[in-house]
């Protein structure tokens, strides 16, 4: 039997599941499939960045993701018998412009599960135990079958993403090579367990007399601890309860510390890689996939989502008649990324292996609030920007007022799969009334603050009366602002130049219906 559907996700984790959400609340027929027979089980990728709780928030998900998440606590780094605290994260309070400030720490089978919760909410369920084992494609679409109970289905489809692992099934099968480097010589065991003995107040920190770390961190919302063992060289561990205990025993001596009801294991090397292309044809990879990192800065996860972030409105629009080119954005604003992610990510890792007290730190760097795409084909070279922002920077929060007079942040009239463009005085605000929109893709919430909104149904008419927006952004009157459904701004102009726009929006728009001011 063959099943059409507009796109097939590989791999049911954050990546890909992030990915299905978006894909779905567009209106697509997608599927998402996991090799395995259920969610993954482990603690491992435990910290979400603030860019990603940003998105997050935009996909419907943020509410139970901070419900079972919680603040990292202080690093409790063991001296004999004394415990120094350090400070990981300067945990800092809301501002206008960056609702989520803190990195939240959570097991990642809870943000799975929080995930695929979102999904069935959208029709989806994750079809479990499915394998993909060979796949082709044409000019016009991919043909893949899958295996599940030990019966085959062919499924044909418009697009195929890879978002299934550093062992990549779809990757390997494309021969798309994965350079890099697998160090063996350093690895370490991470363990979720119960322990006695041991306070929440602290991430525990001991390290050995050759240089190799311990660590416990108290993972929210129960009483499980994840473990991170680093390994001597060549070393074969034995995983059993009782073995792993005198390993425990030894490296945090004096100790009486007991770990018990064990629900996740595993041996774990650094893997240090960049997928040289992250699309070929109507396939694409995404998350680790496409890219794999060392533990330090909880980085992986979170590039692997905003890969997802960035893929799934770009799939809905060549797919309702956007240039094709429009998919080659993908790789030319995300490899750059990631690649920049390893580098930070390894000096760190590399750092606390020399015991440097500095890698403890975590700072702007990892909350990834300062991504730009600014140098890549959709960041329009040197067009103007505002004071403050140019194209492909992020669209930073602000508070708002609705007509009504009450209070409502501009992150809440973004959220949705949408394109949305702010008109920033009475000038700018009937320039984007009058706009023309394609039918086909994403549409466009029209957003327009000034004393005098014209009266044309769909507008949504806001107020500035702090100056928030203007501040955060830099608006100067009669400015728009086409910012884009991933959060990124795609277009700033006055409102006296919008004899350019048609071409500006091109790279966006389908171009089977005209698009004019």
């Amino acid at each position: 039997m063959t099943n059409a559907i507009d796109v097939l996700v590989v791999g049911a984790g954050p990546t890909g599941s992030v990915l299905a959400i978006d894909l779905a609340r567009r209106g697509l027929k997608v599927r998402i499939i996991e090799k395995n027979a259920h969610s993954f089980p482990g603690s491992r990728a435990k910290g979400l960045q603030p860019r990603t709780l940003e998105l997050l928030h935009d996909l419907g998900a943020i509410d139970a993701i901070l419900e079972a998440g919680g603040l990292y606590p202080l690093m409790g780094v063991h001296q004999g018998d004394e415990i120094v605290p350090r400070l990981m994260y300067n945990n800092i309070d809301q501002s206008d412009d960056a609702p989520f400030p803190n990195t939240c720490l959570i097991a990642q089978y809870q943000t799975d599960a929080i995930l695929h919760r979102r999904l069935t909410e959208l029709g989806i369920d994750v079809e479990f135990n499915t394998e993909l084992i060979a796949f082709e494609q044409d000019a016009n679409t991919v043909t893949a079958t899958l295996r599940k109970a030990g019966s085959t289905e062919t499924v044909l489809c418009k697009y195929m993403v890879g978002a299934d692992g550093g062992a990549s099934t779809v990757r390997e099968t494309l021969g798309v090579p994965f350079p890099g480097k697998t160090d063996e010589s350093d690895r370490m065991i991470i363990v979720d367990s119960l322990v006695d003995g041991l306070s929440r107040e602290y991430w525990h920190a001991w390290m050995s007399e050759n240089n190799r770390f311990t660590v416990a961190c108290p993972l929210p919302g129960g009483d499980v601890f994840q473990w991170m063992i680093q390994l001597q060289e060549g070393e074969e561990p034995d995983l059993s309860e009782a073995a792993l205990n005198e390993r425990i025993q030894r490296n945090t001596k004096p100790s009486e510390l007991r770990i018990h009801d064990i629900s996740w294991t595993t041996v774990f090397r650094p893997n240090i890689r960049l997928a040289e292309d992250y699309r070929i044809g109507r396939i694409l990879l995404a998350g680790d996939a496409a890219h794999v990192h060392t533990p330090m800065g909880a980085q992986g996860l979170n590039t692997g989502v905003q890969d997802a972030y960035n893929l799934g409105w770009k799939l809905h629009q060549v797919i309702s008649g956007a240039p094709n080119a429009l998919l080659d954005t993908y790789e030319a604003e995300r490899q750059p990324l990631a690649a920049a992610v390893l580098e930070m990510s390894t000096k760190k890792y590399e750092a606390a292996a020399r015991s440097d007290p500095e890698t403890l730190e975590r700072g702007k760097d990892e909350q990834q609030l300062l991504i730009t795409y600014r140098a890549g084909p959709l960041g329009r070279g040197n067009r103007p920007g505002t004071s403050r922002l140019q194209i492909g920077d992020r669209a930073p929060d602000a508070k708002l007022e609705d007509h009504e007079g009450q209070p409502t942040s501009l992150f809440e009239l973004l959220k949705g799969p949408q394109f949305s463009i702010i008109g920033y005085g009475e000038k700018a605000a009937r320039k984007v009334a009058l706009l023309k929109w394609p039918k086909r893709g994403a549409q466009l919430k029209r957003i327009v603050v000034a004393k005098q909104v014209p009266d044309i149904i769909g507008l949504v008419a806001c107020s500035d009366a702090n100056g928030s927006l203007r501040t955060i952004y830099g608006l100067k009157e009669n400015t728009i602002c086409l910012i884009r459904p991933d959060g990124y701004i795609g277009l700033i102009a006055e409102a006296d130049s919008l004899e350019t726009l048609r071409a500006d929006l091109a790279p966006f728009l389908p171009q089977t219906e005209p698009v004019d001011a």
